[in-house]
């Protein structure tokens, strides 16, 4: 169950003696923030939440549909001050699975490819091929083959060419398996000229929600929660749509963006919430907005970098099901160490600044490390990053092992 997303965390300057960026306008920390750590120590970490904490948490929007909010009033909680708006036509997705330079399909009735270059879309003859295949030639070109006992070549493209089947799916062929996409796939120079090849699936955008939903969140959730799902990440599609990945597709399909899956990853349930919210998305200023989401809030979501990512006090998070609402873990003090060997033999914590925004003071936005040779400073972020933590909102406690 895929529920974090989005945690863009730097790792630059993390192993060095080097200040990270640190987050804007938070609070100073208390004096109780300071762990002396002897050697040979166990840190037992305690915190809240998991993800960024920037706008919805999922487990708080289940937690806000059992207590009879419908996906509205917890779009509204979770994004205030947006709007209603629609969202339609086509989104274009790396398939990062298919990793080799070509494009290979199962055969299947009324399969059919297109010249980018220009012409009508070609139905591909039987020939009693069990597969069609897309690649780049010796000569240069994009080369249509099929597979029968072995690779036949049927024709050359002047252009790239996509394959698709009259609404139907179609079954890519990817190294890890196959795996079932609506709409169309295309085969995509990253540039003109090159010679390297990715797989892009292009289709209707709420085609395309239908593969995140239920990777994103349960489908067995309470059906508001999953339609305020629905609606948040076709808004998140359109706003990255608006800010495209790379000049041949517009999005991805992992947790650097949200979790697509196609076919093979779509629910029933979860497309009753697709349907049952088609085309709407949440708007600010006239535009999609920028509808981040992430596990769990702890009981309080964090400031984002727009006016409807605020940081506010979350009462729906913590129910009974959400077992991140808080969490601990124990790790030794050699983990830091290793993960910042400049410092030499860990001797202190400190927890320098914070967002101010519920226990302990909130998120950890800057932290000291000391140690027999030196210290760095780190942003929560980082912190979190290195150490595989679940989210910023921490404190510590030090034990001898």
């Amino acid at each position: 169950m895929r529920l974090s997303r989005r945690a863009a965390l730097t790792l630059t300057g993390a192993l060095g003696l080097v200040a990270t960026s640190l987050a804007t306008s938070p609070s100073q920390a208390r004096p109780a923030d300071t762990w002396t750590v002897p050697t040979a120590a166990w840190v037992t970490i305690t915190g809240h939440g998991y993800g960024h904490g920037h706008g919805m948490s999922q487990y708080g929007a289940e937690g806000a549909a059992r207590q009879g909010l419908k996906h509205g009033r917890i779009l509204d909680f979770y994004y205030p001050g947006t709007s209603r708006g629609t969202s339609k036509g086509r989104v274009t997705v790396l398939v990062s699975a298919d990793t080799t330079d070509d494009l290979e399909v199962l055969a299947r009735p009324r399969l059919s490819v297109r010249d980018t270059a220009g012409g009508a879309p070609v139905v591909l003859p039987d020939k009693g091929a069990s597969r069609w295949r897309i690649a780049v030639a010796p000569n240069g070109l994009d080369r249509v083959s099929f597979k029968t006992d072995h690779w036949r070549r049927w024709r050359d493209l002047r252009g790239q060419g996509e394959f698709y089947a009259g609404g139907d799916p179609i079954t890519l062929v990817t190294p890890s398996g196959d795996r079932p996409y609506r709409g169309r796939l295309r085969l995509a120079a990253p540039s003109a000229g090159s010679t390297a090849r990715d797989t892009v699936n292009d289709l209707l955008m709420d085609s395309y929600i239908q593969g995140v939903v239920p990777l994103e969140i349960p489908a067995s959730w309470s059906p508001e929660a999953v339609r305020a799902q629905a609606v948040a990440a076709r808004t998140y599609a359109s706003y990255e749509r608006l800010h495209p990945k790379a000049a041949h597709y517009e999005l991805c399909d992992t947790t650097s963006c949200q979790v697509y899956g196609g076919v093979a990853a779509e629910h029933p349930a979860s497309n009753a919430a697709v349907r049952a919210t088609a085309g709407v998305i949440l708007t600010y200023d006239g535009a999609p907005a920028f509808t981040q989401f992430a596990s769990s809030s702890g009981g309080f979501t964090s400031a984002g970098s727009v006016p409807y990512l605020a940081a506010v006090e979350d009462p729906y998070d913590g129910w009974a099901g959400n077992p991140v609402h808080t969490w601990s873990t124990r790790i030794a003090d050699t983990a830091f160490e290793r993960a910042w060997p400049g410092i030499g033999d860990l001797t202190a914590l400190k927890v320098t600044r914070r967002d101010g925004n519920g226990e302990w003071g909130g998120r950890i936005a800057a932290i000291t490390i000391t140690g027999s040779k030196g210290s760095v400073v780190v942003s929560g972020d980082t912190l979190r990053s290195v150490l595989g933590l679940r989210s910023t909102w921490m404190t510590f406690r030090v034990t001898r092992r």
